[in-house]
């Protein structure tokens, strides 16, 4: 059995195996946390709901983020997403005066509330690997030809060949910052903003709306990262590394 394999049982009867590891200073590519930003975007959105509302039973968030790059080689960071709401609400269906009672439904209504945010990042945990940058070098070679008639006999037209062309360039594949959401914290008010009384009066208090205005807070938080080259030490103690096979 291979030394990277070595089994052996324990009192229940299971494998365990030893892995094959490297020793010592190594060199290694891991992701390197460049900044945890915590940052904040605000928004007003209003919402149109299809029916007559009466009122508004539950509200699910969701923070969504479409976009987020760290545009090196400058401090700039640009994020774009969207807060993903499902709103439940009891849709009016009948108005019983005889009874004093209100029919209602509930109905579910989704909508994506967008947001965008530019902003700086001046306090790195570890500073990025800024981007090298292409190269492109055109060159040429002399070459010599006879002169027309016209010209003494001896010289010679010294040029290059326009008839060719000769270039070396140069392209690195940089590695991209890239980003995580780690938490976030929506606080929301929602008014109606046309909400009417029911035409009976034994509902004065009940009323029925079909447009909100929401204002919206929403504080996250983000890891940006990048794969960097780093040296780590590896040292183990044979006996006390157990794996289960």
């Amino acid at each position: 059995m291979s030394d990277n394999k070595k089994q052996k049982h324990d009192d229940y009867g299971q494998k365990h195996y030893r892995p094959q590891i490297t020793l010592g200073k190594v060199l290694t590519k891991v992701p390197v946390v460049l900044a945890e930003p915590s940052l904040q975007v605000h928004t007003i959105h209003k919402t149109c709901f299809p029916e007559d509302v009466l009122e508004i039973k539950d509200v699910k968030k969701t923070l969504i983020l479409t976009q987020c790059r760290l545009l090196l080689p400058t401090n700039k960071l640009f994020i774009k997403g969207y807060v993903r709401k499902n709103i439940q609400y009891a849709a009016l269906t009948e108005l019983n005066p005889g009874v004093t009672t209100v029919s209602s439904d509930l109905h579910s209504h989704t909508e994506h509330i967008p947001f965008d945010l530019i902003t700086e990042i001046n306090d790195f945990i570890t500073k990025p690997i800024m981007p090298k940058r292409n190269d492109r070098h055109e060159f040429d070679f002399l070459v010599s030809s006879p002169l027309p008639s016209g010209y003494p006999e001896k010289d010679e037209m010294l040029s290059s060949d326009l008839s060719q062309f000769h270039q070396a360039s140069s392209e690195y594949y940089n590695e991209l910052p890239y980003c995580e959401l780690v938490s976030s914290k929506i606080i929301e008010w929602v008014e109606a903003v046309d909400r009417c009384p029911l035409d009976a009066a034994e509902f004065f208090n009940e009323g029925t709306f079909k447009e909100t205005e929401d204002k919206l807070v929403i504080d996250f938080t983000i890891k940006i990262l990048q794969n960097q080259q780093m040296y780590v030490s590896s040292t183990t103690n044979d006996d006390e590394y157990d794996c289960e096979y």
